[in-house]
């Protein structure tokens, strides 16, 4: 039996193989029908493996899409989902000759420490933890299928298929209370100091005859999750090859969204102040959320395009 296990599993690495003999025709970027017929090939040829596999990822994926990508918070995930799929397919080609099957007492092991987990998040329909619990399942398979050098070498891949999942409410509570503090008394003592009759304490701000609450979309959680997923992207694909340039750029992720909502904080008091509550809470609302998103992304090209003289000197460095 075991050898009838090692058996299927070299055949369904020969395939895999064997699909991606096409990459260098999607590498240059010429991607149509006739790419997928491979991977309809594989499906049929593998067909229980494909239907195990879809009983456990489709009604998660449901319940992640339907619960949270209809919301601000997840908003960016349909779009993580897609270019995490082409990462993939883009660099199976480059590692399929490290497949080797994997270990089948430590995938074994795996199973019994997640699946129980994943059924549990199912039953009692905890979707942060279930997502989560689902993605395992998924690299466990992974590992057993091809060991464990492709995933290592397709580490960002890996990485970054995390974001389509919404983050733990003690994760969310924990993160967002000291970004809505200091938002909120920044915004506060900036304002103060310009003349504005404004108070507050805590996230509850004071201006005028109107008062207002910083909830955890405002505090920046929401756009710091979809620049930082928008940003990795963008960085690994452009500066994969500088890998300590690609670190830093990283890092400046953080501080321009920080900085992208505290001005949008402060522009929602102001529309406030001048406006009323009913626009600060309409479309300038939403409006100002969108604006502060792009300019997001558009701050992290420019801290690249600024960079570029160290960009050089990192790349030098690397090459002597």
């Amino acid at each position: 039996m075991p050898g009838t296990w090692l058996r299927w599993r070299k055949s369904l690495n020969r395939h895999l193989g064997d699909m991606a003999d096409s990459q260098p025709v999607a590498s240059a970027g010429r991607y149509g029908p006739a790419d997928l017929l491979p991977l309809v090939a594989l499906a049929r040829r593998f067909w229980p493996l494909v239907i195990g596999v879809a009983a456990v990822v489709v009604p998660t994926l449901y319940g992640v899409a339907t619960q949270n990508w209809t919301t601000e918070q997840g908003a960016h995930g349909p779009i993580v989902l897609a270019t995490a799929l082409w990462l993939f397919w883009r660099r199976w080609g480059e590692v399929r000759s490290l497949a080797r099957p994997g270990d089948t007492r430590v995938a074994a092991i795996a199973y019994l420490i997640v699946g129980p987990l994943y059924m549990v998040a199912r039953i009692i329909n905890v979707i942060e933890v279930e997502g989560f619990m689902m993605y395992g399942l998924l690299l466990v398979t992974a590992y057993w299928l091809v060991g464990w050098r492709p995933l290592r070498a397709m580490w960002f891949p890996i990485f970054y298929m995390l974001f389509i999942f919404p983050p733990p409410d003690t994760v969310v509570a924990m993160v967002t209370q000291p970004l809505k503090i200091g938002i909120s008394q920044a915004a506060i003592n900036l304002l103060y100091h310009l003349g504005y009759p404004i108070a507050g304490s805590g996230v509850m701000i004071i201006i005028g005859q109107y008062q207002l609450l910083i909830a955890a979309a405002c505090a920046g959680l929401n756009s710091l999750i979809s620049l930082s997923a928008i940003g990795l992207f963008y960085v690994y694909i452009r500066h994969n090859a500088n890998w300590r340039y690609a670190m830093l750029l990283m890092l400046a992720i953080v501080p321009v969204a920080i900085l992208a909502n505290f001005i949008r904080v402060l522009a929602l008091i102001l529309i406030t102040h001048y406006l009323g509550d009913e626009a600060a809470q309409g479309f300038l609302h939403t409006f100002s959320g969108i604006t502060m998103f792009l300019f997001s992304v558009l701050g992290i090209f420019a801290v690249d395009a600024l960079a570029s003289p160290l960009r050089q000197r990192l790349a030098r460095g690397s090459a002597a």
